[in-house]
């Protein structure tokens, strides 16, 4: 059974205190300044007054499910940086901030007279991370950043899919994830040094190097021995037997064995102990070298029983074995409910939602990474667009006519809702 988790406002944070200004759109950026409002950051997304932030476009069946999760925890500020006065105002912001987070096309801000030295001007201490698809520098500095470009030029799709088949882009947004995980830590790193230094710094984060990061050692591989990764479906090029097998009930089931116990282990457990000694079999490179042969006595034996026995067996010879779940099977895992991993949290129908659309709660993950003596929280719902500008703006003297004006030109937004 999912937990109801209620949002709470009061609840103290160990990033209290600090205070980030959101420029990005759609997804690294916005799952950078997660981790950090999940923790207690005061997270301020700067949006444009007529569109908001893109992602809040991204509609399941009319519901913007991905805004209300990537959001949450978040504040809201429709300013129009592309005025004068918008700029001016979120200059004064910047005097008070401690990060400043954008994923504009590199030379944006500069274009925009808002370079990083002129913020630095305004903040010495302002840490600013600028995420982009291929940095700063270079000669596809310019380029459109989307992940999928970099997911495909990294190496990731070439080594990822079945041999017979095309390059295989993954089905999310790894690129973005992976970045505003790099992001949130490099900004956590920033400002250790700003404390002791009293600088801030400019972090240069590129999705293409993010993604990179994550294919081990493929480059060094090439270099020493000019091998090339394969794609290797649900196998891995390193270790034997691993793979998913089909069940005599329909379901998968996910085998590594990685280390040389784990592989007798589990050729005892399917009636095979003589592979332990067969010289196919007896290392982890034999089995690597004759893979079908390895794998099909484990494919029959699973295949001659439903899941639930599989595991029984497998679970009584401490091998390593799991169903593969979709989304519904996860959800209903006991294990899943019993650590909490996905909470329900009161939901709220949003300016372009019909309130009949939207449940009493919503799905979510919840804060990660879990700490024991300072965990972060659900703090509040994702924002309507403006739905803190007059707050904010109030607290740098913007109030009163200044601000009426800027609110009937447009420059600013109030929340509809």
């Amino acid at each position: 059974m999912i937990t109801e988790k209620p949002f709470s406002p009061a609840l103290p944070a160990p990033l209290d205190g600090m205070r980030v200004l959101d420029l990005s759109r759609l997804v690294a950026g916005n799952m950078l300044s997660l981790q950090l409002a999940d923790h207690g950051a005061e997270v301020i997304k700067i949006e444009d007054p007529k569109t908001g932030d893109p992602l809040r476009a991204w509609r399941d069946e009319g519901r913007s499910l991905h805004w209300k999760i990537y959001a949450r925890n978040k504040k809201s500020l429709a300013l129009d940086l592309r005025a004068i006065e918008g700029k001016a105002l979120l200059l004064r912001l910047v005097a008070g901030a401690d990060v400043l987070v954008e994923n504009f096309r590199p030379g944006t801000l500069e274009k925009m007279d808002l370079a990083p030295a002129r913020l630095h001007e305004q903040n010495p201490r302002l840490v600013i991370a600028r995420i982009s698809g291929f940095g700063q520098t270079g000669p596809y500095r310019g380029y459109p950043g989307f992940g999928t470009l970099v997911e495909a030029m990294s190496g990731f799709a070439a080594k990822n899919g079945f041999p017979e088949r095309e390059p295989l882009l993954p089905p999310l947004a790894l690129a973005d994830m992976l970045a505003g995980l790099y992001g949130a830590f490099g900004v956590m790193v920033a400002l250790r040094v700003a404390a002791t230094s009293g600088r801030g710094q400019v972090i240069d984060l590129s999705l293409l190097e993010a993604v990179h990061s994550i294919l081990g050692p493929d480059a060094a591989i090439f270099a020493r021995t000019g091998r090339k990764p394969e794609r290797t479906g649900n196998r891995s090029a390193t270790t034997a037997p691993r793979n998913v097998f089909r069940t005599r009930d329909g379901r998968f089931i996910a085998i590594s064995a990685s280390i040389q116990t784990m592989a007798e282990r589990l050729f005892r457990a399917v009636g095979r102990p003589d592979m332990i000694d067969d010289p196919r079999f007896r290392t982890n490179t034999d089995r690597l070298r004759h893979v079908d042969a390895c794998e099909q006595p484990i494919a029959a034996f699973i295949a001659a029983r439903d899941a639930a026995e599989a595991l029984q067996i497998f679970a009584a010879a401490e091998v390593t074995a799991a169903l593969v779940h979709d989304i519904e099977q996860f959800l209903a895992d006991p294990h899943v409910a019993a650590r909490g991993v996905v909470v329900a949290v009161p939901d709220q129908a949003g300016p372009d939602e019909k309130p009949q659309d939207t449940a009493a709660t919503m799905l979510m993950h919840d804060v990660l990474p879990r700490l024991s003596a300072t965990p972060g929280q659900l703090r509040r719902a994702a924002p309507a667009l403006g739905a803190d500008t007059r707050a904010l703006l109030a607290e740098i003297g913007c109030a009163g006519a200044e601000y009426d004006d800027l609110l009937a030109r447009g420059i600013i937004r109030e929340s509809r809702s």
